[in-house]
């Protein structure tokens, strides 16, 4: 490309396009002037900064007088259900953050005791099913990579099987046992959702991989938008095992949630302001903790996000696993997902 299009080929340019009529800054392809793509102008979007400075505005304490038409504001625009908040009182919530973790009253979400698999948090579901190759769908029709999501097999002396050496092999790795199948689901939480999620099952944490990242919207839009939406972005995976074998939970983050809490994990930070791209950290609980993991019980508190996101499960099971849903369907936290 010359130099006068490569000074020609600016961000204003670029938004102008998009926004001005049709055809209204085509003249300026004639001295080698392209837009840049839609995605990739979203993507320089300084998102995480944008989230942290959301996070500071959340923790600003509110004068009294104000939090009762903030609070409403907020209920109004994305249907909050304040009758199942352990404290309806809307003077109690000091600051939007506080808002957002709310808690439930204990009779708000029963867990379903009959089913092996619930649903972790309030939201809806993009897609679930089996995994058949190494490529998952985020939503129908668009995939992410199951290996660029989860990163590398994680050393041996932390999990009971090797790392896998190609595409194949680790999806095979995943299914310890014979006559099982990899199953995933995938859970958008909207911003008027419970934002807490819970254990979706009787299982034990291993390992936990954090990759900061990206804080771009998750929204079912976005995520038909942009191929690997859930790889890009900054993701808390936690991989274990349960009664039928590998079983993992990973809290994707968004715009404005760039916080993702683990109780039991006093040592996950995210969304720091400096990150080398595709890194990521590893913690192991068997090394670390103790010998067993940590062990969770379904419908346990497990962690929290700040707004909403997304949560994505990825487990093997027997052949005879059924999920009871439908895509696009609401579901709420202790709700059944599937059982055999």
């Amino acid at each position: 490309m010359s130099k006068p299009a490569l000074k020609l080929r600016s961000w204003p340019l670029t938004v102008l396009y998009y926004l001005l009529p049709l055809g209204a800054l085509r003249p300026l392809s004639r001295v080698g002037w392209r837009p840049v793509s839609r995605v990739a102008l979203y993507k320089s979007v300084p998102t995480r900064l944008l989230s942290r400075a959301w996070g500071r505005l959340n923790q600003v304490e509110l004068p009294h007088w104000l939090r009762r038409p903030v609070y409403s504001l907020y209920i109004w625009t994305f249907g909050v259900n304040m009758k199942e908040a352990a404290v309806e009182d809307l003077h109690h919530y000091r600051n939007l953050s506080e808002f957002f973790r709310r808690k439930l009253k204990p009779q708000a979400r029963p867990v379903c005791g009959l089913h092996s698999v619930i649903s972790p948090s309030d939201g809806k579901i993009l897609n679930f099913g089996q995994v058949k190759n190494c490529e998952v769908e985020q939503v129908k029709g668009v995939t992410y990579s199951l290996e660029s999501f989860l990163g590398p097999r994680i050393p041996a002396e932390d999990l009971p099987f090797p790392p896998a050496t190609s595409c194949g092999s680790f999806r095979s790795q995943l299914v310890t046992r014979e006559g099982n199948e990899l199953y995933h689901c995938v859970i958008y939480l909207a911003p008027g959702d419970y934002h807490c999620f819970h254990s979706p099952t009787d299982w034990t944490v291993s390992h936990r991989r954090h990759f900061p990242g990206s804080l771009m919207s998750v929204n079912p839009g976005m995520a038909r938008w942009i191929k690997e939406l859930f790889c890009h972005n900054e993701r808390v995976v936690l991989t274990g095992d349960w009664k039928h074998g590998f079983f993992s939970l990973t809290a994707v983050g968004a715009t404005n949630v760039g916080s993702i809490r683990i109780y039991f994990d006093r040592d996950l930070h995210t969304n720091s302001p400096r990150y080398s791209k595709g890194s990521y950290n590893d913690f192991s609980f068997v090394t670390h903790m103790n010998k067993e993991g940590i062990t969770m019980r379904k419908g346990e508190h497990l962690g929290e996000f700040n707004l909403g996101s997304t949560i994505v499960l990825i487990f093997e099971a027997p052949k005879d696993f059924n999920f009871k849903l439908k895509a696009g369907q609401k579901i709420r936290f202790g709700e059944a997902l599937g059982s055999l």
